[in-house]
């Protein structure tokens, strides 16, 4: 029991060491830094490296945007809003759109078939000419298109603007997003750009799970190879803020290059490395955040929807994953209660117990290493095991819906 502890606690060790390597990578929106990724900083700064790879696809997809001068204002922006059942957020949205300093080139709201009072809350705001909001209805649904991509994809289509902003109607933006957003556009030039908001949560569940997003990530993916790798396994992203350059989007195929995707996000940043286009995972938690969900089954389904797909919808990957979580995450605080337990009856310490102590205690500093890069609060790491417990039930039930055919519902839709 001891070395299998001492082991653990060395993998763990490890895995704390990746993360905090790994969070140099999560550069603010915006910022320069020189972990920001070598290929975008060719724009500018390294001209001669830049020059050096006309031959590759990405020089040939950016050699219309001048090396130096190249600047994006907030009007160069169009703020893009997907919107069907969100008459609880799309307000609040829009109040913090028209709060941004810098005023975008527009604000385009697609009604996606709302059921609710979503159109009619956006109109009335519309009704404003001062604020440059307009409300779009979206067409029927094309056979073989999910709903998001579709509403996306309009509105990518009705947009001017020289960079385009995706955010969900869930999403609230600082009064400096935009101001960061053009700064960062102007330093990338041209590609995609996503990040993740600041999670706001609610009852235990949502701070469970939903806190998991950035740990999976921060535990699996070197950030680094996100910017400086063309290989598009190495990729990252939420749709709930995806900024893009509007020639870089059409080269991508936009939305219809992914419409049969569940993990549009995801799929649309592999398109974008695929096409040779620059792309980032920003920190984004300053300027922007969000309440995904707002009830444990709101949680359970949204999950549910992702999980299985987001593993390539490979049951012994699932179960290794799984396995590994359960071994890192699990088993030290399980031993070090049964520990505890021992001691309590017989009076004596097992021997094993420092290393069960030390084994749980890594794991939850590197929950709150990953917490803490994405705004959340440092406690949350204290409940990892639960975190994890969650998320492979979860997990498993995400691959029972697959298997059992009858497909997985999201805002009143059913998707396979």
């Amino acid at each position: 029991m001891a070395a299998i502890l001492a082991a653990l606690t060395g993998a763990l060790a490890v895995q704390l060491l990746f993360v905090l390597w790994n969070r140099r990578y999560l550069v603010e929106l915006g910022e320069p830094s020189r972990h920001r990724g070598g290929r975008q900083e060719a724009g500018g700064r390294n001209k001669k490296e830049a020059e050096s790879r006309v031959g590759s696809a990405r020089a040939r997809a950016r050699a219309d945007i001048p090396l130096e001068g190249y600047k994006v204002m907030p009007s160069d922006i169009s703020i893009l809003v997907p919107a069907r059942n969100e008459e609880r957020n799309i307000g609040d949205c829009l109040q913090s759109l028209l709060a941004l300093r810098g005023r975008p080139h527009e604000i385009l709201v697609l009604d996606d078939h709302s059921e609710d009072g979503t159109a009619s809350i956006v109109s009335r705001i519309a009704g404003d000419p001062e604020s440059g909001v307009k409300l779009l209805q979206g067409g029927p649904l094309p056979e073989g298109w999910m709903g998001k991509s579709h509403a996306c994809s309009q509105l990518a289509e009705a947009a001017s603007g020289r960079w385009l902003l995706f955010v969900d109607a869930d999403v609230r933006l600082g009064p400096d997003a935009l101001e960061a957003a053009a700064a960062e556009a102007s330093l990338q030039r041209s590609g995609l750009v996503s990040g993740f908001p600041r999670q706001e949560t609610g009852g235990w569940m949502e701070r469970l799970v939903v806190s998991m997003m950035m740990f999976t990530i921060l535990i699996h993916l070197p950030l680094r190879l996100v910017s400086r790798s063309d290989d598009p396994r190495f990729a990252a992203a939420n749709g709930a803020f995806i900024f893009v350059e509007a020639r870089s989007y059409e080269r991508m195929g936009g939305h219809g290059a992914v419409r049969e995707s569940l993990l549009d996000d995801m799929d649309l940043i592999r398109q974008a490395k695929l096409r040779g286009e620059p792309v980032r995972l920003a920190r984004i938690d300053r300027v922007a955040s969000m309440r995904m969900y707002r009830s444990p089954g709101e949680v359970w389904s949204g999950y549910r929807k992702n999980l299985f797909p987001g593993l390539g919808r490979s049951l012994p990957l699932m179960g290794f994953v799984f396995i590994v979580y359960a071994l890192l995450y699990l088993a030290p605080p399980a031993a070090l209660l049964g520990g505890l337990a021992a001691w309590a009856v017989s009076g004596a310490a097992p021997l094993w117990l420092g290393w069960a102590a030390s084994a749980a205690a890594l794991g939850m500093a590197v929950k709150t290493a990953a917490d803490l890069s994405s705004g959340l609060p440092a406690w949350y790491g204290m409940f990892v095991p639960a975190s994890i417990v969650l998320t492979i039930f979860i997990g498993l039930d995400s691959a029972r819906v697959h298997y059992a055919g009858s497909g997985y519902e999201w805002k009143g839709r059913r998707y396979a």
